[in-house]
C-alpha cells in the first residue's frame, strides 16, 4: 500500500536489525508504551528477531486495557436504565465487567450502539431530545481532544441530554509510577507516536532526565519500531538520556496547540483508577467544574459503584510489563478472545490479544498458580 510499504520494507528492517547487532554490546531492556506498537512487534515476530540480550517489555498504553472494571460496571448500570442511550467505540463492547459485558446487555435489550466519533454521539442526542445520551469516554491524550470537542460542542447546542462517563489516563504519570517501582527493569522507553501527535514530547524531557532513561518517541510500522529501538540502544550505549523523535513524520515537540486548548478548556487532572494496577495520583482527566453538568457518573448516580477483579486474572502484572501473557495459567484456557477474564485479551490493542494472535503459546512449566494476584 503506498505510503505504508516503505515502512514495512524487509531489506530494510534485516539491515536495521544487523545494525542492533553491531552496536549493542550488553542486555538492554525496553518498554514500549502503546499497546499498537505491542501488537506490530508481536504480530511481525520483531520481539524475537532482536539481538540477544535486548529484551522488550511491554506497557500499560492499552486504553481499553486500562479502564478499570468500576468503570466498565458502571457504563453498564446506566445502559440498563429506560430512556438511555450508551455509545462508545466497538472495541468497549466485548470487555469483561464484573458480570458481564456491554454487548450481552445490548442482547437483552439495552440500546447500546457503537459510534466512531464522539460527535457521533452529540448528534444522538440533538435527535432524540427525549432519551439520556451517554458516551463512553476512555482513552490516552490521543482521543481526549475529540472527547473534549464533544463537550463544548453539547454546550454550545445546549444540549441537556448528552454526557460522557469518562476514563481517560495519561501517559508520563505512568511512565514514572513505573520507574519509581524498585523492581523496574525498564532502561528506556519507546513512546507512542498518537500521543506525542497531540501533546508532542515535551513532558517527557523532565523523565528522561530525572530517570536517566532514554525516550524515543516511535511510529508504529515495523520500520519505526526497529529505528526507535536501535536510536534507543545507541543512547544506552553511549550514556545519553535524552528525548528523541523517531515519528518526524507526524510529531513536533510543541504537539498541537489547538488540541491541547479544547484539552484544558474541558479537563483538568485528577487521580484515576487504572485496571490491575490501582490508583495513579494526577494520572487521568475529569471534566472541569465549568462542565460538570455533563458528568454521566454524577448525573446518573453511580459513583459509588465499586468493583472486584477476577483473582484469575493477571492483566496488572502484563500491563507493568511484569509477566508476560504467556504466563498467566488462564491464558488460552479460561482465558480466550471468546472468553476473556480481562480486557488485555479482548482488546484490539491489548498484549494478551497480540500473543495469542500470533500464536504464543504459555510454557507448560510454568506452575499453575504461580502467578494468580489478588484483586485490586
Amino acid at each position: 500500500m503506498k505510503y505504508l510499504d516503505e515502512y514495512r520494507d524487509p531489506a530494510l528492517a534485516r539491515r536495521l536489525l544487523h545494525e542492533l547487532s553491531s552496536v549493542a554490546t550488553r542486555p538492554w531492556r525496553i518498554m514500549e508504551v502503546c499497546g499498537g506498537q505491542t501488537h506490530t512487534l508481536v504480530r511481525q515476530g520483531i520481539d524475537e528477531l532482536l539481538p540477544a540480550g535486548i529484551r522488550m517489555i511491554h506497557g500499560p498504553g492499552c486504553p481499553v486495557c486500562v479502564t478499570p472494571l468500576e468503570t466498565l460496571d458502571r457504563a453498564m448500570a446506566i445502559a440498563a436504565r429506560p430512556g438511555v442511550i450508551l455509545t462508545s467505540f466497538g472495541d468497549m463492547l466485548r470487555v469483561p465487567g464484573s458480570e458481564t459485558d456491554l454487548l450481552s446487555l445490548r442482547a437483552r435489550g439495552a440500546d447500546v450502539r457503537v459510534v466512531y466519533t464522539p460527535m457521533d454521539a452529540v448528534r444522538i442526542a440533538q435527535a432524540a431530545p427525549d432519551r439520556e445520551v451517554v458516551f463512553l469516554a476512555v482513552g490516552f491524550e490521543t482521543t481526549a481532544p475529540a472527547n473534549a470537542m464533544a463537550v463544548l460542542h453539547a454546550a454550545r447546542l445546549g444540549l441537556t441530554n448528552f454526557s460522557l462517563l469518562v476514563s481517560h489516563v495519561l501517559v508520563p504519570p505512568a511512565m514514572t509510577a513505573l520507574l519509581d517501582d524498585p523492581d523496574c527493569e525498564v532502561q528506556a522507553f519507546l513512546a507512542a507516536g498518537h500521543v506525542c501527535a497531540v501533546m508532542g514530547w515535551r513532558e517527557y524531557e523532565p523523565i528522561a532526565a530525572r530517570y536517566r532513561v532514554p525516550v524515543v518517541v516511535t511510529g508504529f510500522e515495523p520500520l519505526d519500531l526497529l529505528e526507535g529501538i536501535l536510536m534507543a540502544v545507541r543512547q544506552l550505549e553511549n550514556g545519553r538520556y535524552e528525548v528523541e523523535n523517531q515519528y518526524a513524520r507526524a510529531v513536533r515537540r510543541e504537539g498541537n496547540a489547538q488540541a491541547q486548548s479544547a484539552v484544558r478548556e474541558a479537563f483538568r487532572v485528577g487521580d484515576r483508577a487504572w485496571r490491575g494496577i490501582g490508583t495513579l495520583p494526577a494520572s487521568g482527566l475529569e471534566l472541569t467544574p465549568q462542565y460538570a453538568e455533563f458528568d454521566a457518573a454524577r448525573r446518573f448516580g453511580v459513583l459509588e459503584l465499586t468493583s472486584v477483579e477476577d483473582p484469575a486474572c493477571i492483566a496488572g502484572a502484563v500491563l507493568t510489563g511484569a509477566a508476560l501473557p504467556t504466563d498467566c495459567p488462564a491464558y488460552g484456557t479460561r482465558c480466550t478472545p471468546r472468553t476473556p477474564l480481562g480486557a488485555p485479551m479482548v482488546s484490539t490493542e491489548g498484549t494478551c490479544a497480540a500473543f495469542h494472535s500470533a500464536g504464543r503459546t504459555r510454557d507448560p512449566h510454568t506452575p499453575a498458580d504461580s502467578l494468580s494476584q489478588e484483586p485490586t
